[in-house]
């Protein structure tokens, strides 16, 4: 080891932080949630929900409950009991969010974690002391062991934001924990029904409308083992790319005259995928397809159960609709990277395939043949029958379908 200068000199406080950081696991959840917090939030104290918006949600709940169930014939409840829709904060949206994708998030980072340990070029192997390059050793030292804290960061960053976009549990459509209590996020309805001029009772029916559907599709048992099985093994198959930061640092060019070198290394953290360092391994692009396959279809299917009923039970529904369609596909940085993160890239695209294989299949078969498609995990398309609904239909009537 060379006896050049100590990088960590004047940083008496690195030894204890590093210890405190590896004694908590692959992800900091205390900094993922206060992040979560202060970004929900805007920093100020959020007072609680009217109670009588919990009375409408409650009684327009009951209303959707019905009208979903009779549509799609399926079980809006997974418990025996009645599913409750409950208006929440955006604070305590962030919260539910984070424990609700826990189990995901840190599968993620184990990955990274083992990868990191397992490759001896990471940054965790390296000499901080290393002087050939001392400011990118250091550099690579500093990522490696940060890791935890800067994974919970992102995730902490990026479940803030959805908090102050979020509808309700099911925007993405991501299995939550079993229950049938669902979340709704009543300002962000509230600010939405306001910025568009909306009849507020009309958005909140439509909300629940959508948030019951979801919950009714990803509450079959076979759907949600079927989808979160894709999203596990897709979360615990990511890779570091050891050359990455290399890679970044140099494109910084420290050493030239142009622009303030800090504000160029900020710059650069400011990046989730950088931050991480992680890219999809081969693994993950064989998964892709099926994820997909099984996304497209819920999301389409939905989208058909709401055009279904929704026209005869809201009044405003074309003009929600619309609004809220163009608003998903107009999503923001934060919302696209957690999206990618998980697998789950939602550009319009998506909801049109998932859209033309629905209609497919009721323009051949009826809605009774779209009844088919919850039967069981057989039944589930695959990735080339979502592009030919003919195919799918041919392959249930086959013998031992």
């Amino acid at each position: 080891m060379s006896s050049g200068p100590n990088p960590f000199e004047g940083m008496p406080f690195f030894g204890d932080l590093i210890k405190m950081l590896g004694s908590q696991g692959p992800v900091q959840w205390d900094a993922a949630r206060q992040l979560a917090v202060s970004i929900a939030a805007g920093g100020e104290s959020e007072p609680n929900v009217d109670p009588l918006e919990r009375v409408r949600f409650e009684q327009l709940g009951r209303i959707a409950d019905l009208h979903v169930a009779q549509a799609t014939g399926l079980s809006t409840s997974t418990t025996g009991h009645s599913v409750t829709i409950t208006p929440v904060t955006r604070t305590q949206y962030a919260l539910a969010t984070l424990d609700a994708h826990q189990s995901l998030i840190e599968a993620m980072a184990g990955a990274l974690q083992l990868n990191n340990q397992a490759d001896p070029s990471a940054g965790a192997e390296l000499d901080p002391f290393d002087q050939s390059d001392p400011a990118e050793a250091w550099l690579q030292q500093m990522m490696g062991l940060l890791s935890p804290m800067l994974i919970a960061m992102t995730a902490g960053s990026l479940v803030g934001h959805r908090s102050t976009r979020d509808f309700g549990s099911f925007d993405l459509p991501i299995p939550r924990p079993a229950g049938d209590d669902l979340l709704v996020v009543a300002p962000n309805i509230e600010s939405f029904a306001s910025d568009w001029s909306m009849d507020g009772e009309d958005l909140r029916l439509w909300v629940c409308l959508y948030q019951l559907t979801h919950h009714a599709v990803l509450g079959l048992p076979h759907v949600r083992a079927r989808l979160e099985g894709l999203l596990m093994d897709y979360a615990s198959s990511f890779e570091t790319s050891p050359d990455s930061l290399n890679d970044k640092l140099n494109d910084l060019d420290m050493s030239s005259g142009g622009g303030d070198p800090m504000a160029k290394f900020q710059e650069l953290m400011g990046d989730p995928e950088v931050v991480l360092g992680a890219v999809r391994s081969p693994r993950q692009q064989d998964l892709l397809p099926h994820l997909e396959a099984l996304v497209c279809t819920i999301v389409g299917y939905v989208d058909h159960i709401m055009d279904r009923i929704g026209a005869g039970l809201v009044g405003s529904y074309h003009q929600i609709t619309e609004a809220v369609r163009r608003r998903r596909v107009e999503a923001s940085a934060q919302d696209r990277f957690v999206q990618r993160l998980l697998g789950l890239e939602l550009t319009q695209d998506r909801y049109d395939r998932g859209e033309a294989f629905i209609s497919g299949v009721v323009e051949r078969a009826g809605t009774e043949g779209l009844e088919r498609l919850w039967l069981s995990r057989e039944m589930l398309p695959t990735p080339p029958e979502v592009d030919a609904p003919g195919l799918w239909l041919a392959r249930i009537d086959l013998p031992n379908a």
